[in-house]
């Protein structure tokens, strides 16, 4: 099964790098980077050192409801090219493992679905997801502290 990697919007992107409200309501704060894991959520790249960047939370779900998990993120302050939408495992997943979780159409958790996995297997966790019915897409978010990465549909 053919699956894609999918970074933010960049309509969303611009507004938040413009100074628009993060999830909470609040300007997205600007920061300098040390170069030392700053993934930008748009092109799915590092941000390099002395680059500035903006820290914001960020809930990749259209509407607040239980499973409508909110947290950090950060992208470029300056305006980045989206990551091109593509089956192979974006630059900036480098960490030995993250959470794979499945969610159905309703953006809710799908139980079972969810597990710490190596990176280099997140591809094919995520086809063998799509095998089932109440998945919808799949998210990747850091085996450590649960931030959100990207997302995963069907091709």
């Amino acid at each position: 099964m053919a699956i894609q990697f999918k970074a933010l919007p960049s309509e969303q992107v611009r507004t938040l790098q413009r100074g628009g409200p993060d999830a909470y309501g609040q300007t997205p704060e600007l920061r300098i980077s040390d170069g030392d894991g700053m993934p930008c959520r748009h092109c799915l790249k590092n941000i390099a050192a002395g680059d500035a960047y903006l820290i914001l939370a960020y809930r990749p779900f259209p509407e607040l409801q239980p499973y409508a998990e909110t947290g950090p993120i950060f992208l470029h302050a300056e305006e980045c090219e989206r990551a091109a939408e593509t089956e192979l495992l974006p630059e900036v997943l480098e960490s030995p493992d993250y959470i794979v979780r499945g969610y159905g159409r309703d953006d809710r958790i799908v139980y079972g679905s969810g597990g710490v996995i190596p990176t280099d297997a997140i591809a094919a966790r995520a086809e063998t997801l799509f095998e089932r019915d109440d998945i919808a897409y799949v998210h990747v978010r850091s085996a450590r502290n649960n931030c959100y990465q990207c997302r995963i549909e069907r091709a």
